[in-house]
């Protein structure tokens, strides 16, 4: 491409071009340069009195050594980029090659004003130089063509919002200052090309094979006309990138600071953590009810966002017809965000030293107008949206701070979630079924509570579906059974048992959480608790991440992980062969939020005769069920039905059986295949189910619950 205006022969000597260069309007140059640098530096110091403007404080610069590996990982080296094929190549050509002829125009400069500073830059190092600007040119053009087919021309449905299409003037400017700035100086290289080569002979003209296949179009052109070709051209490519670098601030763009800066900041927390809300007795306020209780970092997550809708094309509420998208949520905020930061700042600027800042309400409530209900209460905490972020922005932690302040400030909520509180109050589960019933599944397999033994290695947290749901009591069975089969020495609370907490934290209500959480550690620790196995992967989540903020710190194992090192060590046998095709569907409490993938699978492959076949959307980008975030005990009464949705993708690979390792799912699965009226060629089985019926030991586990105890299961009430 056109490096500055001098020309470099093979040798060592140097030879300038046939015109002074680059012209001797120079201060006229740097002149414009300083503005655009002024520009520059202006929109983004305007962008950070913004940001710091308005949000609680919160600290993300501890451990900068992990910080720098997050930027050098995905900021430079473009990783979660590249997890998806098509933006991945299309953003890298653009990103990788700008980089390299930025640095390449560095160079070219500092050798035509400071050329001591790089002396190697002639002979043989110019001409691949040369080459190389040429490739890493071509393939940022490659890049904005391959931009422009995707967003112009297939359009897919991730770029838009229920078909209207995302900021597409913005998007055209930058892709033409983009390719402005790439042909122009293929252009000017042409011109300097055919002077040297037609004029003065060179040979070496192959080396910048752009420039020189346009050279080549020009014979016959005379010098007079290419030098002022040249120079109106040059003059044309200084101020595309000019406004290229002034528009940064103000455009798309700007990612390529924010971008890098939100990897930097990103969360270190385990995945799926929520900082639980301190001093519920002295605190004024719960949640997020205005933009100002947000944390800074997380209004900066919407300025952030990229609307490359990666989080929208995986989402479960999204693809079922719900008004939720994490792309137009970050997007709604940061629009309601610009609108009232202006205010916020004038208030603060126009109150006076030692004065009370008055701010002037805001013309729409943030949780109800900004953000509509039916968005807020759709989500199912999945973890798709921060799984696939390639800035990390963390969508779930906003949800769950809107509605913390419906739950706790407005009492706003679902009737089936004033059902489900007030059970979780009452009799501590969901269905409101007597605290003195949890332990009835257990009362002919012989085991011993910790009350009557608390001398065992591991605590089996049963939690409320093993406790009380007809199906999920089967897994409860064949799991204990597995269990004292492989001589594990277990023991469970029975009667002292309490909800996790997990379906009222996501739901809002953090009041309420703790209070189970509360209980449950005073128990499990007055018992010497240190290991815990857990059938539920909300359980597991819950007791492993969040009971550490109460004093409860034991080792938390999922029953997955219990079987497949059980199998691998052979204290359980394997011997009756299964028939038909089973998939196994990926929990996502379990998968994205601990990275449980493997164990499930191993422990099914264990199994004589098991032909697993992977459903389209596996593992990292696994489908929901549809339960999570408390949506287990709430309708679903817009568009389709996440778990149909889900059996769908079971059917299409044509499975007799979908395991599972969780009794959310379990019971998702089970229903979906009722709806779809499979239920004579289809079941969904628990993982220990699958395993237990292989050891052939005793009669097999079936997918029907005994009748009587579903009949009392209704009688005592459900929320759902």
């Amino acid at each position: 491409m056109a490096h500055g205006g001098q020309v470099y022969s093979v040798g060592n000597e140097g030879r300038e071009i046939f015109w002074n260069a680059p012209f001797p309007s120079e201060p006229i140059l740097f002149f414009f340069a300083a503005i655009a640098l002024a520009i520059f530096a202006y929109g983004f110091y305007r962008r950070w009195q913004m940001w710091k403007a308005m949000g609680r404080p919160e600290n993300r610069t501890d451990n900068s050594g992990e910080r720098i590996k997050s930027i050098l990982l995905n900021g430079l080296l473009q990783v979660k980029t590249f997890k998806e094929a098509y933006p991945g190549i299309m953003h890298a050509l653009i990103f990788f090659g700008f980089f390299v002829l930025i640095w390449g125009a560095a160079f070219d400069a500092t050798h035509f004003h400071l050329p001591f500073l790089v002396p190697f830059f002639n002979g043989t190092f110019y001409l691949w130089f040369s080459f190389l600007m040429e490739v890493f040119g071509l393939a940022v053009l490659a890049g904005v063509v391959l931009a422009v087919w995707r967003k112009y021309i297939q359009k897919p449905d991730r770029l838009s919002y229920r078909g209207k299409m995302d900021a597409v003037a913005d998007d055209a400017i930058v892709l033409l200052l983009l390719a402005g700035i790439i042909v122009t100086g293929f252009i000017l290289e042409g011109f300097r090309l055919h002077v040297n080569i037609n004029v003065d002979g060179y040979t070496w003209g192959g080396w910048s094979f752009v420039g020189y296949a346009f050279a080549k179009t020009l014979a016959g052109v005379g010098y007079d006309t290419v030098k002022i070709l040249h120079k109106w051209t040059w003059w044309i490519h200084a101020f595309i990138a000019f406004g290229f670098i002034a528009y940064i601030p103000f455009s798309k763009l700007r990612h390529i600071v924010l971008a890098p800066a939100n990897q930097y900041m990103r969360s270190l927390k385990p995945t799926g953590y929520l900082e639980p809300i301190p001093d519920f007795e002295n605190a004024e306020s719960f949640g997020v009810g205005r933009l100002e209780d947000f944390t800074w970092k997380q209004i900066f997550n919407a300025d952030a966002c990229l609307r490359c809708g990666r989080c929208q094309d995986g989402c479960p509420a999204y693809l079922s017809g719900k008004p939720l998208s994490p792309k137009k949520l970050h997007q709604d905020i940061k629009e309601y965000w610009l609108k009232r930061v202006p205010v916020v700042m004038a208030a603060k600027s126009a109150a006076k030293e030692g004065e009370e800042v008055v701010i002037p309400e805001p013309d729409k409530t943030m949780v109800g107008e900004v953000i509509d209900l039916h968005e807020l209460w759709a989500c199912t905490n999945c973890m798709y949206c921060m799984e696939v972020c390639p800035v990390f922005n963390e969508h779930v932690p906003m949800i769950t701070g809107m509605r913390q302040y419906k739950v706790l400030m407005e009492a706003d909520f679902s009737p089936e979630l004033q059902l489900t509180y007030r059970n979780m109050e009452n009799n501590s589960n969901p269905w409101g079924i007597g605290t003195h019933l949890r332990a009835d599944w257990a009362k002919d397999l012989g085991i011993k509570s910790l009350a009557e033994d608390p001398n065992v290695e591991y605590l089996f947290y049963v939690g409320c579906s093993g406790s009380f749901d007809d199906r999920g009591k089967k897994v409860s069975i064949a799991f204990a059974r597995l269990l004292k089969e492989a001589g594990v020495s277990f023991g469970i609370l029975g009667g002292e048992e309490g909800c996790c907490g997990d379906s009222a934290m996501r739901g809002g209500n953090e009041y309420l959480s703790q209070t189970l959480a509360q209980m449950n550690i005073e128990v499990m620790n007055g018992y010497g608790v240190k290991k815990i196995i857990c059938t539920c992967p909300h359980g597991y989540n819950m007791i492993k991440k969040d009971y550490p903020h109460f004093g409860g710190n034991f080792e938390v194992y999922h029953h997955t992980e219990i079987i497949a090192d059980l199998i691998a060590q052979g204290k359980i046998a394997l011997k009756k062969p299964v028939e038909g095709i089973f998939t196994y569907h990926d929990s996502c409490f379990l998968g994205r939020y601990n990275n449980i993938y493997e164990q499930p699978r191993k422990a099914l492959k264990a199994v004589p005769g098991m032909k697993l076949a992977e459903m389209d959307r596996n593992h990292t980008k696994s489908f929901c069920c549809g339960a999570g975030g408390g949506r287990m005990w709430m309708e679903e009464d817009i568009g389709e039905r996440i778990n149909d949705m889900r059996t769908d993708q079971a059917i299409a690979v044509k499975a007799d059986t979908i395991a599972v390792g969780c009794p959310f799912c379990l019971t998702m699965m089970s229903d979906g295949i009722k709806d779809r009226q499979k239920e004579e060629t289809m079941a969904a089985f628990d993982v220990a189910e699958i395993v237990w019926n292989a050891m052939g030991i005793e009669e097999a586990v079936t997918a029907e619950a005994p009748q009587e105890e579903a009949g009392k299961t209704k009688e005592e009430g459900s929320p759902a």
